[in-house]
């Protein structure tokens, strides 16, 4: 069984012929057309409507998964690019959404699914970025208020703290491989709430700068298949599975996940 977001629906359908999927999203409409593009593959996925950005909002499709596949093992859990705001706010448990999403739901979510992932013969997790080479020289005194928030700064060590999961995964958990993929710059609902003159780039530019989604998704699909990695791995260049770096942290990660789990008990 294998947990992946809606937007990678289609480029997974080499693994629905062999798994089942669960996928996790927002939308109802985009996870039923999601559902739709695997095509006679279809039957083997599913659809679950979640929001992330609470703890609830993770818990509950842990559950809903737990209810539904208690028996099952899970092979792999990848999470998608999260969501993109400039925008001061915060969610019902007083965090940024950038945070909540971009960084904490995949903690949590992962976290609640290892009992299952244990089960693989070789789990794997993927967790997908924006393009953050991974990096010791990172300002994390922000962690994990980010009040109020500032993009310019924030932004970089809250994807970085993926970086840090992966090489905390990979030494906790025996036979786990645990990677941070570059989602390269597919043209894809993440740009809705970003700031307009950056839309307009987008619509312009569009054509000569966006990845395609197969494009971006290359990685994260070859990862989940390829079974000649281990260590935490960042793939930085869409479509290239070979050139990847390895995720050599030696700072701050206890701090990280200390905190990670104080916020979600996990």
């Amino acid at each position: 069984m294998s947990l992946v977001p809606i937007r990678l629906a289609a480029a997974c359908r080499t693994r629905a012929r062999s798994h089942q999927l669960i996928l996790l999203g927002r939308d109802p409409h985009k996870g039923q057309a999601a559902l739709a593009s695997l095509g006679t593959d279809a039957d083997r996925a599913s659809f679950l409507t979640a929001d992330l950005s609470t703890h609830d909002g993770v818990r509950d499709p842990a559950q809903r998964v737990l209810d539904e596949h208690e028996h099952d093992r899970a092979d792999a859990l990848v999470h998608s690019t999260g969501v993109f705001t400039s925008q001061e706010s915060s969610t019902t448990d007083g965090l940024h959404p950038f945070f909540a999403v971009n960084y904490l739901s995949r903690y949590h979510l992962t976290q609640l699914r290892l009992p299952a992932l244990r089960q693989a013969g070789r789990p794997v997790v993927v967790m997908m970025t924006a393009a953050v080479p991974p990096t010791d020289d990172t300002d994390f005194t922000r962690f994990p208020e980010f009040a109020p928030f500032d993009f310019g700064h924030d932004r970089k060590p809250i994807q970085l703290a993926n970086d840090h999961y992966a090489a905390h995964l990979t030494r906790t958990e025996p036979g786990l491989a645990a990677a941070v993929v570059d989602a390269g710059a597919a043209k894809t609902d993440i740009l809705r709430i970003a700031p307009w003159s950056m839309r307009a780039s987008a619509k312009v530019l569009g054509p000569v700068l966006f990845d395609s989604v197969e494009t971006s998704a290359h990685n994260v699909v070859e990862a989940t298949r390829r079974h000649d990695w281990q260590t935490p791995l960042y793939w930085g260049n869409p479509g290239r599975f070979e050139q990847r770096t390895l995720i050599a942290l030696n700072t701050t990660t206890q701090r990280l996940m200390d905190t990670s789990h104080t916020l979600t008990g996990a």
